[in-house]
């Protein structure tokens, strides 16, 4: 079993930064899966933000966010990332990390593991 917890989410004003980190299982090799971060904000569907492969490295973003979020990993850490600037209102939601064996999918039913969520209010 692949437990996630993501963590660093909170209230920020537009234009500022936050970054997420998602710890993944401890004692567990993630070399071969893939990992994404999603959102859902209130009455919308649950939306890809940003995805990699942990061996590869290779990163997808949604258009939304290119150019503003980065995805990234600590192997030491079994950590992964999202590091979140230029934060408009819009991107305001909660934001979930998911995980998977297999390549990257920016799709949520691409994925077996999802953590708890963690909230991001930006404020105008």
């Amino acid at each position: 079993q692949v437990q996630l917890v993501e963590s660093g989410g909170g209230l920020v004003q537009a234009g500022g930064s936050l970054r997420l980190s998602c710890a993944a299982s401890a004692g567990r090799t993630f070399t071969t899966y893939a990992m994404g971060w999603f959102r859902q904000a209130p009455g919308k569907e649950r939306e890809f933000v940003a995805g990699m492969h942990w061996s590869s490295g290779g990163a997808y973003y949604a258009d939304s966010v290119k150019g503003r979020f980065a995805i990234s990993r600590d192997d030491a850490k079994n950590t992964v990332y999202l590091q979140m600037n230029s934060l408009k209102p819009e991107d305001t939601a909660v934001y979930y990390c998911a995980a998977q064996a297999g390549h990257t999918q920016t799709v949520p039913g691409g994925y077996n593991y999802w953590g708890q969520g963690t909230q991001v209010t930006v404020s105008s």
